[in-house]
């Protein structure tokens, strides 16, 4: 099992009723939770672990994980609220108003992690900012990186770090210990500076990662390893906005390892171009599906 580990929230999306009047109206989210639900649509064996409430909003994201066959045991059900975020769209780019304060997901501790015999873990999201969450998902990550492949994507919202040097202390610890590192280009110059983005991203691999993906939007994704620079152009695609893509991406990407049989601490050392190609592909493609419809609704396998 491949186990996503991070927030799960209701994304309120801008509509429009039939008088005419600006709405929003709510929708699973979440980019970890996103991650998950595509694994699971597309035929991977998905887990998922966060803190989740037990009310109305929270049975709408217990209800999505079932739909898409992702197992949600190992989540922590509590009297806790659900986290809120309000979305706006601008050119198809979205922007973030969060509600967090004493919700489900952000009060999960370090007493809360699971045993786990999962094969691989991915980690990312805002939930690795906000306290005491951020903690626990870190020690998760380090606790089971000796011995298991993690991925970790940060997703970086600069508008909701509150203390960037904590965050980005945090970041560097999880990123030394991750086999799988999935930035935005963006991302990778807001954590690590200015600079040759192709160095920067060997300097990652140089510290340890097996395979470092940099996404570079409608212009496609390099992956790097020790052995192997590969770039795939993005799938071109009619877009209506980009809530889910990256999310997706990595879903793709740990889908097309898991079918190659390389989510193991020997296999992911000595990934072959053509895997990292095959897996770059699958989660371009898979993307460029995210994107050419409203929200983070991840394709099923059918729909490759």
């Amino acid at each position: 099992m491949i186990l996503a580990c991070g927030e799960a929230l209701i994304d309120m999306l801008p509509r429009q009723t039939a008088a005419g009047e600006d709405a929003f109206a709510p929708y699973a989210g979440g980019a970890v939770f996103n991650t998950a639900i595509a694994l699971g649509r597309l035929g991977a064996p998905a887990g998922f672990f966060c803190g989740i409430s037990r009310d109305f909003l929270g049975q709408i994201l217990r209800d999505k994980l079932s739909e898409s066959g992702v197992n949600s045991s190992a989540c922590v059900i509590s009297d806790r609220p659900c986290t809120v975020a309000f979305v706006k769209l601008v050119d198809g780019q979205a922007t973030y108003a969060f509600y967090d304060e004493n919700t489900a997901g952000r009060m999960l501790t370090e007493a809360d992690l699971p045993a786990t015999d999962a094969q691989a873990l991915f980690f990312g999201g805002i939930s690795l900012v906000a306290e005491p969450c951020g903690s626990a998902y870190e020690a998760f990550m380090l606790r089971e990186a000796p011995t298991r492949v993690t991925m970790i994507d940060p997703n970086v919202r600069p508008g909701f770090i509150t203390d960037p040097a904590a965050y980005r202390a945090r970041i560097d610890r999880m990123l030394a210990a991750a086999d799988i590192i999935k930035l935005s280009d963006e991302d990778l110059h807001w954590l690590r500076g200015t600079g040759d983005t192709a160095a920067l991203a060997r300097d990652l691999v140089s510290g340890g990662a097996r395979l470092v993906c940099i996404t570079e939007g409608a212009k496609g994704v390099t992956g790097y390893s020790p052995e192997n620079e590969v770039f795939v152009p993005a799938t071109p695609v009619k877009v209506v906005d980009t809530v889910g893509a990256g999310d997706t991406f990595n879903a793709g990407v740990l889908a097309s390892l898991h079918a190659a049989g390389a989510l193991t601490k020997p296999r992911i050392a000595a990934l072959t171009g053509a895997e990292i190609r095959d897996a770059l592909t699958l989660g371009t493609r898979a993307a460029a599906i995210t994107v050419s419809r409203a929200g983070a609704n991840p394709p099923r396998a059918s729909e490759l």
